[in-house]
């Protein structure tokens, strides 16, 4: 049987090519051996995405980030040390996806009708290498220098933004950190819905993840996030957030990152094989997400393959992004029919888009 079509919500591909200086036109195999004996960090050789690998999973459409990061003086994270040194590194990434354009590898998708002619192309065209259509997403608004550089990047195609990731933001609070949103984080979710551009809560504290849900009006979605009633951790959602976002006629993606998948997770310890971390625990996730929901039209892929970690990190029996597909036998076999299949491969991400992106 052909793989579905799929969409993927959330990839870090610039930082992949422009950080760990990775070519991903080429195919996993060949990156990972020019990585061989390199050790600066700990998923060398050990990646899962390049473009060959997403046509080989029949991944159309995937959701693209620009991430870079502000630190303060007294933030250890790595990161940038001005808003304007971080807007650099996301322009770098832009220039690097625009090049990809050029070369005939990617294509950016700003509009519905933009969704729905890459649909077609891809599911009809006889291309032995089809171009992969991208949502373009900013992870952490950091380098959002004031608001009027978001309209700028909205002007280049930005449509999706999650305000924060790890540790305290210019304009949300993220992963391990507490407090809610200045001033300025609430008029960045103004201008976010004024233009249309769909609010990422992935990695909104608690704090800040409420005040979002209060102040924010427009589409949401989680495009990598898990469940905090199978692994407790606060960069996973609980149950009333996941409930929230649900009657928000949000879509949450599952990531593939293993210390999200299963509990205990101890790093530079634990294996995907020790913990038992395979696709079938990060089902778990899913069906937890569809049992609230009390159907299947809330979930999706968002996997983050090589979101900073490798096959070192992720379920066993997946060697490359292409693996994902093995979902489709995974979610029949605990009784999900082929239109919530679909809907999880793909039809539900669809929807979300349809709507957002259409006007009433």
């Amino acid at each position: 049987m052909n793989p579905l079509f799929a969409i993927d919500a959330h990839l870090d591909l610039s930082m992949n090519a422009m950080e760990w200086n990775r070519d991903l036109t080429l195919p996993v195999p060949s990156i990972r051996k020019r990585e061989e004996g390199l050790t600066d960090k700990p998923d060398r050789g050990k990646n899962t995405v390049s473009f060959p690998a997403l046509r080989d999973g029949n991944f159309g459409i995937v959701v693209a980030t620009q991430i870079a990061r502000y630190v303060a003086p007294d933030n250890n994270l790595p990161g940038w040390n001005s808003p304007e040194q971080a807007w650099a590194q996301t322009q770098g990434q832009l220039a690097y996806y625009k090049a990809m354009e050029h070369k005939g590898e990617l294509k950016q998708l700003t509009t519905w009708n933009d969704i729905e002619a890459q649909v077609h192309y891809w599911n009809t065209s006889t291309d032995e290498q089809k171009t992969i259509g991208y949502i373009l997403s900013l992870e952490g608004a950091d380098s959002i220098v004031s608001l009027e550089y978001l309209d700028i990047a909205y002007n280049y195609g930005l449509r999706a933004l999650g305000p924060a990731h790890y540790g305290p933001g210019r304009y949300a609070n993220g992963t391990n950190a507490t407090g809610k949103m200045p001033p300025m984080g609430i008029d960045l979710l103004h201008k976010m819905e004024k233009l249309g551009i769909i609010l990422d809560a992935t990695h909104l504290c608690d704090d800040a993840f409420w005040q979002a849900m209060e102040h924010y009006n427009g589409p949401v979605w989680a495009s990598h996030h898990n469940c905090r009633a199978l692994v407790n951790h606060n960069r996973q959602f609980d149950d009333e957030q996941l409930k929230e976002l649900i009657k928000r006629g949000a879509v949450i993606g599952a990531p593939m990152d293993a210390w999200m998948i299963v509990p205990n997770w101890v790093r530079g310890e634990s294996t995907p094989e020790s913990t038992n971390c395979n696709l079938e625990a990060a089902a778990n996730h899913i069906d937890h997400i569809c049992q609230l929901a009390g159907n299947a039209e809330h979930i999706g892929i968002g996997s983050d393959l090589d979101g900073g970690f490798g096959k070192e990190q992720g379920p066993y029996d997946v060697d490359t992004i292409a693996d994902l597909q093995k979902f489709t036998t995974i979610l029949a076999k605990r009784g999900y029919s082929e239109a919530d299949i679909e809907g999880f491969m793909h039809g539900n991400w669809l929807r979300f888009l349809k709507k957002a992106w259409t006007k009433s």
